[in-house]
């Protein structure tokens, strides 16, 4: 078949990987790299050789691509989405899908008006361990409650994304959606009621850069969810991934046996040990007459856990067949404007010091 020709806008640390896996995949032709200052930047190895754009409607206008593939801050995520999706092509955006609730339906009825693919990098969502995890969380009852954080202590290359990042979004929106998100698939609810707590501990960043949200649905469920980042956060407990039910309890825990070496050692702001599963811990609550369990809790290990790359190309295969196969993605695109909405609710109310309910 012939490939779908693409236009690659953003090139740090997820266009890159997106990038590498658009090269690789025989089903994609890069036709341009695109950002404000490509040309005097550094090429991975593998992309030179490619047209470089440094503007970013000319770059649409010149190579006029089938796809576009939009990996850069996140407060032009939904000025490009549109633009390319009136230009003729489908879109691929990394999350979120907009710095505001308005801007995230504009961008998906836009979708819906030209018949364009828009696929979210929803990376959690394609991880066959998350898939085990949310499975396994929807067999432990209802309520649940479910406890998530990503902390991310901020050094050398880290100290300059995150500070950058924070320029558009505070953590608990920028990273909490692709959380959030898991929380709406395990309780299949209706978010109606938001809390949030922020705190403001790093001076060169323009904004707070810790958050803490709590949600709670119409089911009887809650959770909630932690994001900071910054030199002075601690790595203590910054990977926490728990569901508990009336059934017992679910997490994803690290499997230090497995470990060896210091480069296996955690390493918050390492994007490659973000999703990283290492066995999932299964929890049993029912109890015989003596009150003691009947059952033993349940390790599993995961084989051939995917890598940060590896989830990269999954993702873009999926936007291949979504594109050739023409499936239907409205499941996904209102997950994302429900997930944005949900952590937009939560800065609203470290903004106003109150409790946000939903309609």
């Amino acid at each position: 078949m012939t490939p779908v020709r693409i236009l690659v806008v953003g090139l740090g640390n997820m266009g890159a990987s997106h990038a590498s896996a658009y090269h690789r995949n025989p089903g994609f032709q890069i036709v341009g790299l695109c950002s404000r200052t490509i040309t005097s930047r550094a090429i991975p190895e593998e992309l030179n050789g490619y047209p470089l754009f440094e503007d970013y409607e000319a770059a649409l206008a010149a190579l006029k691509p089938d796809a576009v593939s939009i990996n850069t801050w996140p407060n032009t995520h939904a000025d490009y989405a549109i633009k390319a999706m009136e230009a003729g092509a489908h879109v691929f955006m990394e999350k979120p899908v907009g710095t505001t609730n308005a801007e995230a339906e504009a961008v998906v009825a836009t979708a819906r008006r030209l018949k364009r693919k828009l696929v979210l990098g929803y990376i959690l969502r394609v991880h066959p361990s998350w898939e085990k995890f949310i499975e396994i969380g929807k067999s432990m009852g209802k309520p649940l409650v479910m406890r998530l954080n990503l902390n991310q202590q901020s050094s050398g290359d880290a100290w300059f994304w995150h500070k950058n990042l924070i320029d558009s979004l505070i953590p608990i929106v920028d990273c909490g959606v692709h959380y959030v998100d898991v929380m709406c698939q395990l309780t299949g609810a209706k978010p109606v009621r938001v809390h949030g707590i922020g705190a403001a501990l790093w001076a060169e960043a323009d904004k707070q850069n810790y958050g803490h949200l709590h949600v709670t649905f119409d089911d009887g469920s809650v959770g909630w969810y932690e994001a900071g980042w910054g030199p002075m956060m601690s790595e203590t407990a910054f990977f926490v991934k728990d569901i508990v039910g009336p059934k017992g309890s679910v997490s994803l825990v690290p499997d230090d046996h497995a470990r060896s070496g210091e480069e296996d050692l955690s390493d918050s702001a390492n994007i490659d040990k973000h999703t990283r599963t290492d066995v999932i811990r299964v929890h049993h609550a029912a109890v015989g007459e003596d009150k003691h369990f009947l059952k033993k809790d349940e390790i599993l290990r995961m084989a051939d856990e995917p890598g940060h790359q590896e989830l990269c190309d999954r993702e873009q295969a999926y936007f291949l067949r979504a594109i050739r196969e023409d499936l239907d993605l409205s499941e996904s695109m209102d997950a994302a404007v429900n997930s944005l909405r949900i952590v937009l609710a939560a800065e609203q109310s470290i903004a106003e010091e109150r409790v946000i309910r939903l309609d």
